[in-house]
């Protein structure tokens, strides 16, 4: 070790101071050296490669220094938090348990926002092929993909039903509050099922099971739901003004 080398050249220098002091006769005084030109052989001796062949890489110095800093910080932070050391991991604790459960509930966070991509891919696909591919992510627990196929299903049924014309490009929100207007008794959750499919395929949240056959559920009643004309509606809102008018 460096601190024993430099013992043993330090006994060595007194050794020669020794050996100085006993060749001198009785009558003359003992030899002695000066501070500063002592102190300067002593740094000429320790210089030397043989008494720091074992002292720490510059990387291991800087690691040592680093984790002296962070048993510096945790010990001041335990001193001044109730309960010391044992309150301090408390808090910790209660502090990472709380970042986790904000990082499920609103996800993976992006860098920058992201904007609404195309509902549909360049391949088309009829609203059966595209149930047809939910049911099998659904059963193999895939409900991410689960759920995209099945809103891309409602679309395109619409579309198959001329409620929605055929526009390549067209976002689930743009697809919702179109829909919307053909079918307003279904405008709340087609709009809710827009929302699921953005914030599972842009938002990095994950779907559900439930979210997955909530959207299934709609995609079955859109089936059975009657869409509401736009001329049969200005129809009876003409009819009921004439009817007040009277």
């Amino acid at each position: 070790m460096p601190e024993r080398a430099a013992d043993t050249a330090v006994r060595a220098l007194l050794r020669v101071g020794d050996a100085s002091v006993l060749s001198r006769s009785d009558d003359e005084p003992p030899l002695t050296i000066p501070r500063d030109p002592a102190q300067e052989a002593a740094r000429r001796e320790l210089s030397k490669r043989l008494y720091h062949k074992d002292d720490p890489s510059l990387f291991q110095r800087a690691l040592n220094a680093f984790w002296d800093w962070v048993g510096d910080l945790f010990n001041s932070a335990s001193a001044v938090t109730p309960g010391g050391t044992l309150g301090l991991v408390v808090v910790i604790l209660v502090v990472v348990a709380a970042l986790g459960a904000l990082w499920w509930r609103l996800g993976t966070p992006r860098r920058e926002p992201v904007s609404a991509a195309a509902l549909f891919d360049d391949r088309p696909r009829s609203a059966a092929e595209h149930r047809a591919a939910a049911e099998a992510h659904a059963a193999q627990g895939h409900w991410n993909q689960a759920l995209q196929e099945r809103m891309r299903a409602v679309v395109r049924a619409l579309e198959e039903r001329a409620l929605l014309d055929v526009r390549p490009g067209r976002t689930a929100d743009e697809a919702a509050a179109e829909a919307g207007r053909a079918l307003p008794s279904e405008a709340d959750r087609l709009r809710a099922a827009a929302r699921d499919f953005d914030d599972v395929t842009y938002g990095g949240r994950a779907a559900s099971e439930q979210s997955y056959h909530r959207i299934a559920q709609l995609d079955r009643d859109l089936e059975r739901t009657k869409p509401v004309l736009t001329s049969s509606a200005h129809s009876a809102a003409q009819n009921a003004r004439q009817g007040a008018a009277e």
